[in-house]
């Protein structure tokens, strides 16, 4: 049996006391006149199980539970890619990364990025008189900070604070972001606490108080190279795997973050009429044992990068008071790009019309009712591990093939939600009905999608698009 981590006294305390925070105004009913705001809040490589309110033994986590209580924990979230950057581009868009061309990782100086064809969430928002903020990983361009690409203000944000991929050179007071266009230096904090300083200082002196808002907290914990700070650490002394300690500290320094943002709602009676979203961008990085990072998939099947369940499901809590029932949960699927769609539907935005939307409306998820799809849930990760890089799931029968389409595994959620017993003997008829349904559906997503990923070279270089 694991040993239970012993707690600083004091440290308890504060953790506790940004839990109970929480619950100053959770229970009030949004004003029924004012728009909604929303608020996204995305962790990074942070696992299905890696919260205490999603079974983990040992992490401590009491604001993101407390937030549970309050609001409907989504036992079936799905991101919308195994890896960071597609993930990112379907919330945003409310299209499978595949058809909004941000198909995989994005690494410095390449060509892929969010095209400005795109509608992003922010700039629709606008629309609606929303004022809008960014702050944490951006990840949706090459060339950051560079008029050669879009930033984050070209997607709809007024104001932005963030960095191209992972803080350099840890989470242990990064020197790389970028404030609206200017260099920050060293910060004065860990990144998580950092970029929710920044926040909260955007709710309370930068935005109009007059309209609603949607802000953006893309953290980069739990992404490796992780560094938490010592008063986090100390939470768990008995564990003698420094790997898995920083990795469990940095999850309790996130959702220390997370519940100081939860106050400041609170101390600006915003709570009661905004609807928080929590979630993550894809599965726990490396094998939990020997690799760098310890996060937990649940028991799921696969981890970051992969189409199996580890690699795509993960952690899911929101909370709108006067819609969500307290401590609840619903084991309908969602995923990421239903984040556009339902923001847009809650904001009162007219949802573009001239393209094609994978998202649905995810609010009838909340009572535990069917989300009403135009299309199936569809993943592909060209980094996934060989040989099955796309799946597509309808109903509880999932099916994972090979990129040409011609490998195929099939499994039943419901009854097997690890995906240890491939069903493609033994239902012919259904595999049948699976692989005609992908074949319809990928063949539409490459035809619509830029053609990147047939000349994308994953190494140092590649042909440029034509």
């Amino acid at each position: 049996m694991t040993p239970k981590p012993l707690v600083n006294t004091s440290l308890r305390a504060l953790l506790l006391a940004g839990a109970a925070s929480l619950c100053l105004h959770a229970g009030t009913a949004r004003a029924a006149t004012a728009a909604p705001n929303i608020v996204i809040f995305l962790a990074d490589d942070l696992g299905y199980g890696d919260l205490g309110c999603f079974g983990h033994p040992m992490i401590q986590t009491p604001n993101l539970d407390a937030f549970a209580r309050q609001g409907v924990r989504l036992k079936q979230c799905y991101a919308a890619s195994g890896v960071c950057s597609p993930s990112r581009s379907a919330i945003l868009t409310g299209r499978t990364p595949y058809r909004n061309g941000v198909f995989t990782w994005i690494p410095e100086n390449r060509d892929l990025h969010l095209r400005p064809s795109e509608i992003a969430l922010p700039r629709l928002l606008k629309s609606r008189g929303y004022a809008t903020c960014h702050v944490g990983k951006w990840h949706l361009n090459s060339h950051f900070n560079q008029p050669s690409q879009p930033q984050p203000n070209d997607h709809g944000y007024d104001w932005w604070l963030a960095t191209q991929n992972n803080t350099a050179p840890s989470h242990d007071h990064p020197t790389n972001f970028v404030r609206n266009g200017s260099p920050v230096g060293q910060t004065d904090d860990y990144a998580a606490p950092f970029i929710v300083k920044e926040a909260i200082t955007w709710l309370k002196e930068r935005r109009d108080p007059g309209k609603p808002f949607l802000l953006s907290v893309w953290t980069h914990e739990p992404h490796y190279p992780i560094k938490s700070a010592p008063q986090f650490k100390a939470l768990y002394p008995n564990l003698t795997d420094d790997v898995q300690r920083e990795h469990h500290a940095n999850v309790t320094q996130l959702d220390h973050a997370f519940g100081q943002l939860m106050r400041a709602l609170d101390e600006l009676q915003l709570t009661g009429n905004t609807m928080v979203i929590f979630t993550s961008d894809n599965g726990p990085e490396g094998d939990g044992i020997r690799t760098p990072g310890r996060g937990s998939t649940g028991g799921l099947r696969g981890r970051k990068r992969a189409v199996y369940e580890g690699g795509i499901r993960v952690p899911g809590i929101v909370r709108w008071p006067g819609t969500t029932k307290p401590g609840t949960t619903s084991d309908v699927p969602v995923i990421g790009s239903d984040l556009f769609v339902t923001a847009a539907k809650i904001a009162g935005a007219r949802l573009p019309e001239d393209r094609v939307l994978d998202g649905g409306n995810f609010l009838p998820a909340l009572e535990g009712r069917p989300v009403e799809r135009a299309r199936p849930l569809y993943w592909r990760c060209v980094i996934a591990p060989e040989p099955l890089k796309t799946a597509m799931r309808i109903g509880d029968w999932k099916i994972l093939a090979d990129e040409p389409l011609t490998k195929f595994e099939l499994y039943h959620l419901q009854r097997d939600p690890r995906e240890t017993n491939d069903l493609s003997a033994a239902e012919p008829a259904k595999l049948a009905e699976m692989k005609r349904a992908l074949t319809r559906l990928n063949a539409e997503i490459e035809a619509e999608g830029p053609k990147w990923w047939k000349t994308y070279d994953h190494g140092q270089k590649r042909k440029r698009e034509k």
